[in-house]
């Protein structure tokens, strides 16, 4: 025993000789060492960082749920009008483990929004649009705006009965664009109606195209936001004051610090996902909706046409206007205007914390707004429901119009040279 004790120091070094050799071997082919440094044990992110910074890493592991979950369910999907939701009903029923990969996917799909929204709101608190990172927020809008495509894609293929007819309702509003509408929406179609063919071109940009592009963004808005750095809860830009060694005075090394602090909050986003999975998987109809567990029926319209519920924010502004095109413009103008945030907001103070009271209420009115938006886009098109949407919709748009004024004027607090903890 006591000569096995004498070898272990030995073969310990002739392992983590071998393990350098491969790291040298790898380095001199890849620059994987080079990578981690840059991006991890080298990247220094300010040492303030509060819960609100998690949802971005969630995010990308949202992303990585979805594309693995996805891989499996093409497995057994089949993209055909006559045998896609009896595909479905087979994976649920007969595939082993099929209905928990299912779940995951329809779960993860309102968990990426979720999280989404949840980033994007924290991002508006701490102006982490503002200069320098302008690029950082449109490749983020671009992903958004990518996401939802995705979405609308996915939502078709199980070719329920709200499927059907909600992608009907949507593609139709692309008819209202003058000139180009009708050909754009056959376009989209590749028919003169919901077919055969939409869901073979949507399963194809849902499994492909969409998912390539949302790596490829995503790994660029990661590279935007290393190259800027990340924007703290002060809006202290804590680059400006560094050591005689050129490392932050007030940054810490992302990895082990900030990896192993998104790990907790991995474990718990994963523990209230298995919960949803578990007992609430339907989400009272929200996450998935009951009238998708018929076969789509091109005969019977349902009595109510709702998208899923990432949608239903837009979808009301959209029913706010009695014009169609009307509708269909200012439902792409509140996606557009969050593109132009980064100009419209002229407060010289980045943080919430020491922005004037103006801002703080017109934050909080637009997300209420949004919430009610999301809510009414739930409902009938009738009173009062209408109306609340137009009131809604105003508020909405007011947010971003009245900006460049109330946020040039607004009174601001004295903003400290050096990051600040908040217990």
């Amino acid at each position: 025993m006591s000569a096995s004790i004498k070898d272990r120091p030995a073969d310990t070094g002739a392992r983590d000789g071998k393990l350098s050799q491969l790291v040298d071997w790898i380095d001199a082919r890849f620059p994987m060492t080079k990578m981690m440094q840059e991006h991890m044990t080298e990247y220094y992110a300010a040492k303030n960082f509060n819960w609100l910074y998690v949802f971005g890493v969630l995010a990308m592991f949202v992303l990585a749920l979805q594309i693995v979950t996805g891989i499996f369910l093409t497995m057994n999907y089949k993209p055909s009008a006559a045998e896609a939701f009896a595909s479905v009903e087979y994976i649920m029923r007969d595939v082993e483990w099929g209905w928990l990969i299912r779940y995951m996917h329809s779960t993860g799909a309102s968990a990426f929004f979720i999280v989404i929204y949840l980033h994007m709101f924290r991002a508006m608190m701490y102006g982490s649009y503002k200069k320098p990172r302008e690029l950082l927020w449109l490749i983020g809008m671009v992903i958004y705006v990518a996401l939802m495509a995705e979405g609308f894609f996915g939502y078709l293929l199980p070719w329920g009965q709200m499927s059907y007819w909600g992608a009907q309702v949507i593609v139709s509003l692309f008819g209202a664009i003058p000139y180009i509408g009708e050909g754009m929406a056959e376009w989209m179609r590749g028919d003169y109606f919901i077919s055969d063919i939409t869901l073979n071109r949507f399963f194809a940009l849902h499994v492909a195209a969409v998912p390539l592009a949302l790596i490829a963004l995503v790994v660029m808005h990661i590279l935007a936001l290393h190259e800027t750095g990340s924007l703290n809860p002060d809006g202290i830009e804590i680059k400006e004051r560094k050591d005689s060694n050129g490392i932050p005075l007030d940054g810490i090394n992302f990895h082990p610090y900030y990896t192993v602090k998104d790990l907790v909050a991995i474990v718990i986003f994963l523990i209230l996902f298995s919960g949803v999975i578990f007992f609430a998987p339907e989400m009272g109809g929200y996450f998935l909706e009951h009238a998708n567990f018929e076969p789509a029926n091109i005969l019977q319209t349902p009595e109510h046409i709702q998208p899923v519920w990432y949608f239903t924010p837009f979808y009301a502004i959209l029913r706010a206007v009695p014009s169609k095109l009307g509708g269909v413009l200012l439902m792409g103008g509140a996606i557009v205007v969050l593109f132009l945030l980064p100009w419209l907001d002229r407060c010289k103070v980045k943080s919430i914390r020491y922005r004037g009271w103006t801002y703080k209420v017109a934050l909080t009115t637009f997300v209420v707004s949004f919430i009610a938006l999301g809510y009414l886009g739930m409902k009938p098109a009738a009173e009062p429901y209408t109306t609340l949407s137009r009131i809604f919709t105003a508020l909405y748009f007011a947010f971003f119009l009245f900006m460049p004024i109330y946020t040039s004027r607004e009174k601001t607090k004295p903003v400290p040279e050096r990051v600040v903890y908040h217990g």
